[in-house]
């Protein structure tokens, strides 16, 4: 306690009794003070599971998706090995026109060599590959590759005329693009525009 002199003192210096009863928040502050920080605590612990939830559910999808791409895509190597297999067996019909052939075992080995080929093609097509259809078609650098320009009059300019070889297609992506002829525009057609 304090004794007179010091009260005395501290009034005339105007200083405050020191005593616990005048600072009552003091004593209250501090737990609400540290319930404070500890919710913040809380908070940001909860913000960061949140986020590391976040990234371990986005890489197991990724990893999901590469996955699944891995073994959609797989066979893709021995894929295009094939397809120059399947352009000798389409060399090989059209270097023999069946209204040539006369003699029967000619004509056995063309529908052997013919039979191969739809064979090899439909195997291909049960495991995703498709060829791409171009004749006909207005040409997409997507999916085709232009090896020449020809003139052609009553074809649209930018018109696949003739396929050189055929483009193949692996589920969705492009394996190998048809090499084709495009139509370009006449002088009918520079004139008439």
């Amino acid at each position: 306690m304090m004794d007179d002199k010091d009260a005395a003192a501290n009034a005339a210096s105007g200083a405050a009794p020191a005593n616990d009863s005048e600072f009552p928040d003091e004593g209250a502050a501090a737990p609400e003070q540290r319930l404070a920080a500890v919710e913040a605590e809380l908070a940001d612990s909860k913000d960061r599971l949140l986020r590391a939830l976040a990234e371990t559910e986005n890489v197991r999808r990724r990893l999901q998706r590469e996955r699944d791409d891995a073994l959609k895509y797989a066979i893709s190597g021995f894929a295009k090995d094939l397809l120059s297999t399947v352009d000798n067996l389409r060399r090989a019909l059209e270097a023999m026109p069946e209204a040539e052939v006369g003699d029967p075992r000619t004509r056995s080995l063309l529908d052997g060599v013919a039979a191969t080929e739809r064979e090899l093609l439909a195997a291909l097509e049960r495991h995703g590959l498709k060829r791409i259809e171009a004749m006909g078609e207005r040409f997409d650098h997507n999916f085709h590759q232009a090896i020449f320009e020809a003139e052609r009059p009553g074809v649209p300019a930018g018109t696949v005329i003739e396929v050189l070889q055929p483009g193949y297609l692996l589920a969705d992506r492009l394996l190998r693009p048809a090499m084709v002829g495009v139509a370009k525009s006449g002088a009918e057609d520079k004139g008439g525009a």
